[in-house]
């Protein structure tokens, strides 16, 4: 917010926004190259599925599409700009899985916090919003390449 200038008391009208001009360019967005199958080999595999997104979850379905919609067990989405942790801590009771057994997988440095605030590990995917550089300066426990490098390493843990 300090880079950009913008004041605090200004990010929920700018964030409602960006879900407003998202819902209208849903049609146009598509899944990174990969991920449905990942999606597929981890539901397979017996991973339980969870989105938490300040995205609407009308705008996060209409993304991931109907199928792939199917296998996410939980949904906590439309979560503050500040209130991912705890809808992560949420989502862990929900879904009845240790904190040690989950990881919260983004593109994103608040990702990373709101993992470490929840007491969850984070994985780092290195295609998404900020670079790999930044990302491993938070500590990711696990640094992923590709959707198939998910699907690879947490179907194999969940076996």
């Amino acid at each position: 917010l300090r880079e950009l200038g913008l004041p605090l008391w200004k990010l929920p009208r700018v964030v409602s926004s960006m879900r407003r001009r998202m819902a209208s360019h849903t049609g146009t967005l598509s899944l990174f190259p990969g991920i449905s199958e990942a999606l597929r080999r981890l539901d397979a595999s017996g991973v339980r599925l969870a989105v938490v997104s300040s995205n609407s979850r009308e705008n996060v379905e209409r993304v991931l599409g109907r199928e792939n919609a199917k296998m996410i067990a939980h949904f906590a989405c439309g979560v503050s700009m500040f209130g991912k942790a705890s809808k992560l801590r949420q989502v862990i009771r929900q879904s009845a899985v240790q904190p040690p057994q989950a990881i919260y997988i983004g593109d994103e440095i608040r990702d990373a916090e709101a993992a470490n605030k929840a007491g969850i590990a984070f994985g780092a995917v290195t295609w998404g919003q900020h670079s790999e550089t930044a990302l491993r300066a938070h500590q990711p426990a696990e640094m992923f390449a590709s959707p198939q490098e998910i699907a690879d390493k947490l179907s194999s843990v969940s076996a």
